[in-house]
Parts: C-alpha cells; sequence; structure tokens
C-alpha cells in the first residue's frame, strides 16, 4: 500500500512524519500549517522552526513532532500559484521530492501528506492532485515507504479517486 488517500485530521494520523504545508519564514499560518502548530504546540513548533527559517519554495526542513503522534513534521514552502508558467509545477513537485527524501534520510517508513499549495496559495486542486500523485509515484518505484495524501475535500477527494483508481480510507 504505497500510495493512499485519505479523509482526516492529518494532525492526528499515526506515521512517522506529517508534511506541513509551510511558508517560507516557517511561521505558523492558517490552515493545515496553523492546525500542525496548534497540535504540536506552538511555542515548541515555532521555536525549532525559527532555528530553521528562512526555506526557499520547493525546500523541506524537518523537526520533531513534539505532541503530535508522528515522531516529526517536514515543512515544505508550497509555491504560490500565479498562471502556471512560473514554474509553479515544478517547484510543487519539488516540495513532494524532498519532503519524501529527508523523511527517508530520517528513517520514516510513512508520510502523510497534505494537497501543498492548494488552499490559500490557490494552486487548482485537480492539477495539485496530478502533480502530488506523480511526485510520489516517481518516488516509490525507488523506495519503499508508506505514503499517505490526505484530501481534505471531497471535490479533491473525487479527484484523486479518478488519477489513482482508489477509493478513501477514513
Amino acid at each position: 500500500m504505497p500510495l493512499t488517500l485519505v479523509q482526516q485530521d492529518i494532525t492526528q494520523m499515526q506515521v512517522d512524519a506529517i508534511v506541513n504545508a509551510a511558508n517560507t519564514q516557517l511561521k505558523m499560518g492558517g490552515g493545515v500549517c496553523g492546525a500542525i502548530f496548534r497540535a504540536a504546540g506552538p511555542e515548541e513548533m515555532q521555536a525549532a522552526c525559527d532555528r530553521l527559517a528562512p526555506i526557499r519554495t520547493g525546500e523541506a526542513v524537518i523537526t520533531p513532532g513534539f505532541r503530535l503522534p508522528a515522531k516529526y513534521v517536514i515543512h515544505t514552502a508550497g509555491p504560490i500559484y500565479q498562471d502556471g508558467r512560473h514554474d509553479e509545477e515544478e517547484l510543487l513537485r519539488s516540495c513532494y521530492l524532498n519532503s519524501l527524501r529527508l523523511a527517508a534520510e530520517n528513517g520514516c517508513r510513512s508520510v502523510a501528506f497534505p494537497l501543498i499549495s492548494s488552499g490559500i496559495y490557490g494552486y487548482p486542486k485537480e492539477e495539485a492532485v496530478r502533480v502530488a500523485v506523480g511526485a510520489i509515484r516517481e518516488f516509490l518505484r525507488e523506495r519503499d515507504l508508506d505514503v499517505y495524501l490526505v484530501l481534505f475535500d471531497k471535490e479533491a477527494m473525487a479527484i484523486g479517486e479518478k488519477l489513482t483508481g482508489q477509493g478513501a480510507e477514513s
């Protein structure tokens, strides 16, 4: 079960690492980023992130999970979608691949991703799911890892199910 689509709270997942859709300054934000910081313990997480910031778009860094069930949080800065002609796809692909490499380097056997850049960063959901699934599958051709793609809403889940031919777990 290398790539599984799920519809659940990423902060509650029993995996080795969860991925945070971060900003380049690694500051607590809204959406999934805010939820991860709050669940991990915002003060501890911010202190750990402050030591690693800033990061470039597409880059990934790792911190402890603190109060989360996950041992680690991998923070990656997704691209802000403009019009699809500013390397957004390659940058988004880099978020997934760099996060997966970092997870493997740190001995992780399971990783959960949100749909990076699809919230306030405006990446169209269908394209975001396509890039995510493609990058994860590319990585899994070389490595054995359980990867969960957490698709928060019905629209993204329907797109994911169509692309992968699988239903969601909850």
